[in-house]
């Protein structure tokens, strides 16, 4: 003998909405978390040690320097502040993809390397890369 229940039996489905709203939540809450780890530091010029990193095998870069008294060199040799944009605007008109590294000393002010960078800005380099120095290996260190 077959008794029916009184409450209606209904065939039991996935319901796939709240299982989306379940997946926005975890990326976002993943998004938020990776972003927190990435650590936003403003100009340094202590010439930090870098860890990885490519060095330039072509000859399409300029490299920028400035030390601690606020003198600017340009490919290691020094020129006056105000030559650095007409030096800039000539290799802009040679080679307008070329890459400029801006290297500052330890003890450089803040204002001087502002400076260097309005400069580079005014003559058309967007693309500006700041040089650290490489610490030496385990293996270098022992020699």
């Amino acid at each position: 003998m077959h008794i029916s229940s009184p409450i209606p039996h209904h065939k039991a489905r996935i319901e796939i909405i709240p299982l989306i709203d379940i997946m926005f939540f975890l990326l976002a809450s993943f998004m938020m978390v990776s972003l927190s780890q990435v650590h936003v530091k403003g100009i340094k010029l202590n010439l930090p040690p870098g860890i990885s990193g490519q060095t330039q095998s072509r000859r399409e870069y300029v490299a920028l320097s400035v030390d601690k008294g606020g003198e600017i060199y340009y490919d290691k040799q020094k020129v006056d502040p105000n030559d650095v944009y007409q030096k800039l605007l000539n290799v802009r008109r040679i080679s307008p993809g070329a890459k400029i590294f801006i290297r500052g000393d330890r003890d450089a002010y803040h204002g001087d390397v502002l400076r260097l960078i309005e400069q580079v800005r005014a003559a058309g380099f967007y693309k500006i890369a700041f040089e650290v120095k490489s610490p030496s290996l385990p293996s270098q260190a022992t020699r």
